[in-house]
């Protein structure tokens, strides 16, 4: 074995190190200049001593098969152990930011519901103490404004408690063609079964944008139909929101209000898209996110 088959047995182990090396040109370079000399090895080997070669042909042919193999396995291995440990750290940052996010998030709906509801509270309280001497008769409407003013807080503080769990598409689905149909507006899904297995992640982000979207339609669009469009394509996640109403009237962020922003900034998170085609037959809201993000036991990859 020492004498005849030296250099190709111990060319098993110089392929396993060759294989450990984390430089691309540095592994294919020595790959090339290993294999070329331990097939010539072999060659002279075999002319030299071919009674000892042919008994260990078997030997030496998988010796071969080592060197060409063994160093792509290990290096490809090696790579996809460092990818995914990048890829680990990426997922815990993108985390940590979710987390900040939706901390920002709730303070400012708290800001815009909360606050504003109890500065109103203290205006109004304020106005009936000082009617309450020269004009009793109106002090009652302002209790009762007072009172409905604090019911329209509570409910407000429950939904965005509420928004705080992971949200379903399902259910979410049905709340807003429940919206619809109470503000007389036709209502069309397709494609909803497309959506059936989405990642934890990539279904509470179509949940927001789907909630702010008919939010609008609702609201801004004066449309009489919405339309709404799910699919997966080969590399993305779709959903369009159409209405047939006046349109945008501004294509400024800052004049579209906070929540075409918000939907930007939760789309920012996981690559996505959000696209606007404003005219005055209406408006298409086009929502896209990569489906390099997908869910596997239990965390992102």
């Amino acid at each position: 074995m020492t004498i005849y088959f030296g250099y190709v047995y111990f060319a098993l182990f110089i392929a396993f190190f060759i294989g450990n090396l984390k430089s691309k040109a540095g592994f294919i370079s020595l790959y090339v200049v290993h294999l070329s000399t331990t097939v010539i090895a072999f060659l002279i080997g075999f002319l030299l001593e071919y009674e000892e070669f042919m008994a260990q042909l078997p030997f030496n042919v998988l010796s071969i098969l080592g060197v060409i193999l063994l160093p792509f396995t290990i290096y490809h291995r090696n790579r996809r152990e460092e990818l995914e440990s990048q890829l680990k750290d990426a997922n815990d940052r993108i985390s940590q930011l979710m987390i900040i996010e939706e901390r920002q998030r709730i303070a400012r709906d708290l800001h815009d519901t909360l606050g504003q509801k109890l500065s109103l509270i203290g205006l109004k309280s304020d106005l009936a103490m000082k009617l309450l001497p020269t004009k009793p008769d109106l002090v009652h409407q302002e209790i009762e404004d007072i009172h409905q003013t604090s019911r329209t807080a509570l409910s407000e503080v429950r939904e965005i408690v509420s928004d705080m769990r992971t949200a379903r598409l399902e259910d979410e689905i049905v709340r807003v063609q429940q919206l619809l149909h109470s503000s007389h507006i036709t209502c069309e899904i397709h494609g909803e079964q497309s959506f059936k297995h989405l990642p934890l992640l990539i279904e509470d982000v179509f949940c927001m944008c789907l909630k702010e979207s008919v939010t609008n339609v609702v609201k801004h669009s004066q449309s009489k139909t919405c339309e709404i469009r799910l699919a997966v394509l080969a590399n993305e996640w779709r959903m369009e929101v159409q209405d047939h109403g006046v349109g945008i009237q501004s294509d400024k962020p800052s004049e579209q209000g906070s929540g075409m922003i918000g939907m930007k900034e939760r789309l920012d998170f996981v690559n996505g898209e959000l696209d606007v085609h404003s005219t005055k037959e209406g408006t298409r809201l086009v929502i896209r996110i990569p489906r390099i993000i997908h869910q596997e036991a239990g965390g992102l990859l």
